[in-house]
């Protein structure tokens, strides 16, 4: 098994993610759309990039 020698950055967001509460159901509705946003785009390219193999 290898070592893993830097922080894992999926790990470090999940952790700033969930120190950030939101204060009303507005901000919440909105960071759950940035969420879903990231991954809508993540798809995209991921769709993108498998042709290419």
């Amino acid at each position: 098994m290898t070592r893993q020698r830097a922080v894992d950055k999926n790990l470090q967001n999940v952790a700033k993610d969930f120190e950030a509460s939101p204060v009303n159901s507005h901000q919440a509705q909105q960071v759950q759309q940035q969420v879903n946003d990231h991954r809508h785009q993540d798809a995209l390219n991921h769709d993108k990039n498998r042709g290419n193999h």
